[in-house]
């Protein structure tokens, strides 16, 4: 090989080099561009997602300040029990008020947490009260009641002994006192009803047979 085509050898090597560097800033370019573009979209739909987003619920409070301003022991322990409009009102201010006798909460905090046991709403309702209106756990529990009435359970009746059924594996001992409760309850002498809505209930058995082959007139003396 003589010296020139040497040196054009080592010319087109350095040409190709030179071409090979120049496709790859050219190839380092375009992904920095793309990696600029990706970034500036992820902004854009960052931007757009706060701006879209559903801001929290804001609403006043029908407490008084003196109320909102009495703070919750953090070792205070609150009801476990809930409203969500379905259930008996007055049973669930009952099971509220049991567990507040029990931690001996003031009535600030009574005020606080009654509020924490309502959902849906039964929320919706407390916080469309004007605010400031309420001023004492009594004026929350009236107005409560007040809305829920229509929840009342209605008052027993007689015929709800026919509801009492002896359950599979209960013995005797348990649906007679169970019976027995219900009894008092409803507050019936009819001894004949009362009677015949304990054979009802009795499971089928050897028990249940024996009751209607000697027709007991009264079971619960």
């Amino acid at each position: 090989m003589t010296m020139q085509q040497l040196m054009a050898m080592m010319q087109g090597l350095q040409e190709a080099m030179a071409a090979s560097k120049a496709e790859q800033e050219r190839m380092q370019a375009d992904l920095t561009a793309s990696q600029a573009r990706n970034d500036e979209l992820h902004r854009t739909n960052d931007v757009d997602e706060l701006e879209t987003a559903t801001p929290p619920r804001e609403f006043s409070t029908p407490f008084s300040q003196a109320i909102l301003e009495t703070a919750i022991p953090n070792t205070f322990t609150g009801p476990k029990v809930t409203f969500t409009r379905m259930e008996d009102h007055e049973a669930h201010l009952t099971a509220f008020h049991t567990h507040m006798m029990l931690v001996c909460g003031s009535d600030a905090v009574r005020c606080k947490l009654l509020m924490s046991t309502l959902i849906g709403m039964p929320m919706d309702w407390f916080i469309s009260l004007p605010e400031g209106h309420i001023t004492s756990f009594t004026e929350l529990s009236r107005l409560f009641r007040e809305q829920y009435l229509a929840n009342r359970a209605p008052p027993p009746v007689s015929y709800d002994l026919f509801d009492v059924k002896q359950y599979q594996g209960e013995t005797l001992k348990e649906y007679i006192s169970r019976f027995g409760a219900q009894v008092v309850k409803v507050g019936t002498t009819d001894e004949p009803m009362i009677v015949y809505a304990f054979r009802k209930g009795v499971c089928p058995g050897s028990f249940s047979k024996s009751l209607n082959r000697s027709r007991p007139r009264l079971l619960l003396k």
